[in-house]
Order: structure tokens, then sequence, then C-alpha cells
């Protein structure tokens, strides 16, 4: 009698969250096979640089030192100069903005129009007077459906530019910069209707609200979890036994969801769960995001006007971009040859003359990471192996991880750049979201084919378990009818 009365409610209350969630189960299942196969547009970095054009030097008239002291941006961190369709430009990067300029007059080299995007934009193909394709389309925009999110606030306005080719490619042409900062085509786009839009509920309107789309998934995914959570309870106190045989007391299409449930249970209750703490953002666990300060102390106070005046003399013609980026009190320059293939040199006039090298060295970072003035154990190179394997922004490029305590730093070999800081709490949400959500875990990233068939086969059983509860809440609404 104990047991009816509590369970009663349980099954009340787990077919109220069915009826609600039903559809919504079956969407997110469906669309996580989509995502997996075409994920959401991101920027790509080998992309941007193949974009580029080999410097030309004979059309620069004044150094990076000139430069960062024309953009008017306080404590600079980066400066690169590129050659654009255009023109070469210095952009200078603080911790909050950049400026693109002139290298010919350091005048202001934003991008001012939809043609002069245009030629930004297609600059192998502007070359050949286009030949092969349609005349390209631009329009300015602040954002769409692909470029909403908050990585691109520093590259807005933005441009659209249509190729009107057979791909039906679009490439976006930062405003602040003019790189090409996103390309999409026709399929990627069509796919993401089903995948990633659908799956996160990510249509523009809504993503332009990032708090309130936040909240709202927030509080979708931990009814879902509750939901979820109520079945597999109902489920197990349900099961009935005769000897050594389990029964269901249900029928058709109840017993087929019941048996489902069970069986899918581990599966659903945890990828249900893992994929709410993908909106925690910091509420439940860190977010591996680095403090102002402590990139600050990483990085130092170098001084740019102790760049050497013929700092440009010194690079090669072939470069297709040049990068100052400032580490451990240090200026480094870095000489870029494709999206694989880069020179490292420590400049300026006060800085000790190291040969050249591809990647920093382990003792550069572990010079970097003493200024926080934490006790830190040697770097070391983080094998793909690792458990916390992470990636660079280039291709073959190092990672180091850097021990300070109960606290990890990763810090990218290609370009000092700190990528995450890693705590105990981040540790536990790298297990709890990417690996149970994503099943990211070094044996399966190892084999991607098994991998794949588990994420389909899984993804697969939730929808048809999904299904089974969209056609019992189907039933149980004509009865209220």
């Amino acid at each position: 009698m104990v047991k009816h009365s509590f369970l009663r409610p349980l099954i009340l209350l787990h077919r109220c969250f069915g009826v609600a969630f039903c559809l919504l189960f079956a969407m997110w299942f469906a669309s996580g096979i989509v995502m997996h196969f075409v994920p959401f547009p991101a920027p790509s970095e080998s992309g941007r640089i193949a974009a580029l054009l080999p410097i030309d030097l004979t059309r620069i008239s004044y150094t990076p030192a000139q430069a960062v002291a024309a953009s008017e941006i306080g404590e600079p961190i980066r400066v690169r100069l590129m050659q654009r369709a255009d023109e070469p430009v210095y952009v200078v990067s603080g911790s909050d903005r950049a400026k693109a300029l002139r290298a010919a007059d350091l005048g202001d080299a934003a991008v001012r129009s939809a043609e002069a995007a245009i030629v930004l934009a297609t600059p192998g193909e502007h070359q050949r007077h286009l030949d092969n394709m349609n005349t390209p389309g631009a329009v300015e925009i602040s954002a769409d459906q692909w470029t909403v999110s908050q990585q691109y606030d520093s590259h807005r306005p933005l441009y659209r530019v249509a190729l009107n080719d057979p791909a039906g490619k679009e490439r976006y042409v930062s405003g602040t910069t003019g790189e090409i900062v996103l390309t999409t085509t026709s399929d990627q786009r069509r796919w993401n209707y089903l995948g990633s839009i659908v799956h996160w509920i990510y249509p523009a309107i809504l993503r332009s609200h990032p708090h309130l789309w936040g909240a709202l998934l927030w509080w979708l995914a931990l009814l879902a979890s509750v939901g979820a959570s109520l079945g597999a309870a109902v489920g197990i106190l349900r099961i009935g036994f005769k000897g050594s045989r389990l029964l269901s007391p249900y029928i058709g299409w109840h017993a087929l969801h019941h048996w489902l449930g069970l069986i899918c249970m581990p599966f659903v209750l945890t990828w249900i769960i893992s994929g709410w703490l993908s909106m925690d953002s910091g509420w439940l666990f860190s977010t591996g995001e680095i403090a102002p300060a402590q990139t600050r102390a990483i990085i130092g106070h170098p001084d740019w006007q102790q760049l050497p005046p013929d700092e440009l003399q010194q690079v090669p013609t072939a470069a297709d971009e040049l990068e100052w980026f400032t580490f451990g009190g240090r200026i480094y320059r870095r000489e870029r040859f494709g999206s694989e293939r880069q020179q490292l040199f420590i400049t300026g006039a006060e800085s000790p003359r190291l040969p050249e090298r591809p990647f920093l060295r382990p003792d550069e970072v572990d010079l970097a990471l003493q200024r926080l003035g934490m006790p830190c154990n040697l770097s070391f190179l983080i094998k793909p192996g690792d458990e916390y394997a992470t990636g660079s922004s280039m291709v073959h490029a190092p990672v180091f991880r850097t021990v300070c305590g109960s606290d990890w730093f990763h810090v990218d070999g290609a370009n000092g750049r700190v990528i995450e800081q890693l705590d105990d709490s981040r540790r536990a949400y790298r297990w709890l979201y990417n690996g149970l959500h994503t099943l990211n875990f070094p044996t399966l990233m190892r084999h991607p084919l098994l991998r794949t068939v588990l994420i389909v086969f899984l993804c697969s059983c939730g929808f048809v378990f999904s299904v089974t509860g969209i056609v019992m809440a189907q039933s149980r609404l004509r009865s209220l009818w």
C-alpha cells in the first residue's frame, strides 16, 4: 500500500513531463546525429591563413612599432602584418579590441563598403577576374544566423559576400580588419537547420539575447533531466517478476516504451543530464577561462618601441603573415608560411638572441608562467592520447601543460596563448560533459569510426524510445479531447 501511494504520484508526474517533453527529446536525439556529421559553422584558422596573399614588403613604409603608436590601443598584445587583396595592413590587438592600419601610411584600414568587401572576400578569384564565377554580391550586416555569437563582436559590422558559385559559398568579411572570418556553404547551412539550430534552439532572434537564450535552455534541459529521472524511477519500480523472468504490467506501446526505457536508461539519463551541463556557464563548474590579471602577468609589459628599426628587413618576402606577440615579458616575431609551417624569433633591443625554431620551448613557457607568482612544476608537452588533450590553433603545433598546484595551464606552443585553465572543477566537467555527452574518451577518439557508430546507434535508440513516448502522449491528449 505504501509503495502504491508513493508510486502513483510519480507516474502522474512522469506522464505530465512525457507529454511536455517527448517531442523535444526526439528532436534532440535526431539533431544530435546530424550535428556529429555537420557541426555548426565556425572560424577556421587554417582557412584564414589560406586566404592571405604573400606580403609585398615593398609597399610597407612603417614599422610595427610605429603601427602600435599610431593605433592608440593601450597595452597592445599582438601586432599582425598581412597582405589583403587591396594592400598590406597592420592589425594591432589589445585585450578587448583591435584596429587595422594601412602599412603604407598608417591610415584607418577598416572596411567601409560592400564593394571593398567583395574584393577582400575573393582574393584569388578577384585576381582571375572571377572567370569561373558569377558576380558576387555583398551586404553589410550586424549579425545573422551564423554570426550571432559574441566571438564576432570585435569584427562588427560584418559584410556577407555571396560568391554565387555552385557550392553556394558565403564569406563574412570583418569590418574591423578586412579578414575573412567565416565561410559557409549551402549544404552546411541547410543541414544545420536540422542539426545545431534545432538542437540548441538557436534561431538568431532568440540567440541575439544571450541571457534569455541561456536561461531558456538551462531550464528546459533541467526539467527534461527531472522528467527522465522520474521515468527511470517509475520504470524500475514497475518491473514485476515471475520466477527469474522480468515482467512489465503494460501492453502495446506502453510495454514497448517501458522495455526500451529500461534498456536505454543509462544512456538517456547521462546524455540528457550532461546536455544540461553544457549550459552551465560557470554556475556549477568553473569556466576554464583565465583571469585578465593572470593573462597580463603571463604576457608582461614589454616596450614595443624597443623593436629594431630594421625589423622588416630581417623577414623573408615569402611569408604569408607576420605576427609580433608578447609572452613572458618578451616580444616574439612569428613568421607564417601557409597553415602548417612557421618560424619563431625573439626580437627587441633588450631580448636574448636565440636561434630560430618553429615553436615555443618548454623553458620559455616556464619563464612566462613563473610570473603568476605560483609554485609551478616544469612544463611538458601534452601527448595526443592525453585524457585532457586540447588542440593548438595551428596544425601539428605543440600544446604545453604547466601544473601550478591544483591548477593546470595549457599554453599554445605556436603563439603563446593560454588556451585554458583547468582546476579540479573544470577537470570534472571535462568528463561529465565532454565525456558523457559527446563520447570524448581517449580510446574512442583514437577510433573515430567506432565512436561515430556508437553515437549514431545510441542516439537512434534514444530517438525510437522518444517516438514511443510521442505515440503515448498523442493517445493521452486525444482522451482529454
